[in-house]
């Protein structure tokens, strides 16, 4: 499923009409009569009834316009309809005009806010037709005060194409922003709708068609996706549901290195490993340092454990990057970084690894950190063989040395200008997960859970990252499809317990 910008959005509007041929007037027709069957359909969901007064607010823009086509097929279907504009009629332009004399003609019930006292108990809901994708920064009154006292009704809000308030683009809640119960879009998912905190504030969202053709898509190369199966399918060409072939054996399905883990964080190369494995790789090999080796044997004697010398340290060191370049000959996945630590010359070490090992590379944890602080990154070399970074905010952050609000004010735009520079994949993880490619392509994931948020879930999707790789995907479909079915897992744990908040990490793995 597409996701799109505010200015995408606009100029797939703009080529239907001027290109295609279609007017304005039947695109926000189809509008309006497909939020009023949502409300149709809420209304018998819920049985709830159609004679109590719906109040629909009304801006000057053309989501406003949208509102008033929605106001009349609600009073067709015997629904008693209440509108309020934000600003006087006079101020209306273009297509609201013509909607707005429409209205008169009809007789509906107009009014203008005039920061009056609202009676919110003659009503069933509310649609929000305030103000749409074009909008920047925070509301100006009298939108302001509308908005407050809106949210204060406690009424259900039904917002069409994005809840007033919010940033198309970004998912940011400017102050005050309409809090929906569901928010009907129109066309195609918008960005701010598919990020954190948008996503949560918008509600339900339902994406609905108003005769912008798909095929415009191609017209401006929109490369941003939502994550579905179709996308899956069709995108990155990959059988969600493909069986194993009988006549295959362990070394069909690949041999992934994991380097990870310290003596105060063992349990992250532990993860990593298990969860590679429960992702379908065949075999697997764990190298950590020599003295936390002992305290793992057996504990999971599906993985082969490889010890580099630390001296008894627990701890890695630069003279082991010969060791491991070795032992990822003939691997088809190598991951870096849950639990490493920091240790002296820990660049040198891994710029080794990075120049000279010619399997593909999951990059995480202290492995990003290493980077950040790299003098010189920019001249690294690298075979010509995938690369994929899981960074979380923070991380991400370091790496670009800005501030977490700035990653997360923007995590679409920064993957794919990160991937695309460095010619790697990037999975900035977190509420909806976005994956970037070098190409500019951008997934972003829906599955998951804030139970989620808990030490090690990073650990286990590397893990299931490396594990894909293993398995012959692509870096692309590696990193999608275990962002996703890592969601799916931590979904289906969490739906096991009381409560979200007692997820742990090994719950992701046992429901992979």
């Amino acid at each position: 499923m597409y996701v799109v910008t505010s200015d995408e959005m606009r100029k797939l509007d703009h080529y239907t009409i001027n290109t295609i041929g279609i007017p304005s007037l039947v695109l926000m027709e189809n509008a309006g009569r497909e939020v009023a069957n949502e409300i149709l359909v809420w209304t018998k969901k819920h049985k709830r009834s159609n004679h109590k007064k719906w109040l629909i607010l009304v801006g000057k823009g053309n989501n406003g316009g949208d509102g008033l086509v929605t106001a009349r097929h609600l009073m067709e279907a015997g629904f008693e309809i209440d509108i309020l504009y934000a600003q006087s009629p006079d101020l209306f332009k273009g297509d609201m005009i013509t909607q707005h004399n429409i209205t008169k003609n009809l007789k509906l019930l107009t009014d203008v806010y005039q920061n009056k006292t609202i009676d919110w108990n003659r009503y069933e809901g509310i649609i929000d037709a305030l103000l749409g994708t074009g909008t920047k920064g925070a509301p100006k009154e009298p939108y302001a005060s509308l908005i407050n006292k809106v949210n204060e009704s406690k009424l259900p809000i039904f917002s069409i194409d994005i809840p007033s308030g919010l940033d198309a683009d970004t998912g940011i809640l400017y102050q005050p922003c309409i809090k929906a119960e569901k928010t009907i879009t129109l066309a195609f998912l918008k960005c701010g709708l598919v990020q954190s905190p948008g996503a949560e504030i918008a509600g339900d969202v339902i994406v609905k068609p108003i005769g912008i053709p798909i095929s415009t898509t191609k017209q401006y190369s929109i490369q941003t996706f939502s994550l579905q199966t179709s996308v899956f399918e069709k995108k990155l060409n990959v059988n969600m549901n493909l069986p194993r072939e009988s006549n295959t054996h362990k070394g069909t399905y690949g041999h992934a290195l994991v380097v990870a883990g310290t003596l105060q964080m063992s349990g992250a190369g532990l993860l990593c490993s298990k969860s590679a494995l429960r992702a379908g790789c065949g075999l697997v090999t764990w190298s950590l340092p020599r003295t936390i080796a002992n305290q793992m044997l057996g504990i999971l004697p599906e993985v082969m454990l490889v010890p580099v010398e630390d001296k008894k340290s627990g701890e890695w060191n630069v003279q082991s990057a010969e060791d491991i370049i070795q032992l990822s000959e003939n691997k088809q996945a190598l991951v870096i970084g849950p639990g490493l630590g920091r240790f002296k010359e820990d660049d040198l070490w891994l710029r080794k690894l990075w120049e000279r090992i010619e399997c593909p590379l999951v990059m995480d944890a202290d492995a990003l950190n290493i980077i950040s602080d790299a003098e010189h990154f920019e001249k690294w070399d690298r075979k010509d063989t995938p690369v994929i970074f899981t960074p979380h905010p923070g991380e991400m952050a370091r790496l670009l040395n800005c501030t977490i609000n700035e990653v997360q004010e923007n995590r679409i735009q920064i993957a794919r200008e990160y991937a695309i520079k460095h010619k790697i994949v990037v999975v900035i993880k977190g509420a909806h997960t976005v994956v970037a490619t070098a190409n500019g392509d951008v997934y972003i994931n829906n599955t998951g859970n804030t139970g989620m948020a808990t030490g090690g879930s990073g650990d286990v999707l590397a893990g299931m990252i490396a594990g894909l790789l293993a398995q012959n995907y692509t870096a692309e479909q590696a990193a999608v499809l275990g962002v996703y079915h890592h969601g799916l897992a931590g979904d289906r744990a969490a739906s096991k317990r009381y409560s979200q908040h007692s997820l742990i990490a090994g719950d992701i793995i046992e429901e992979l």
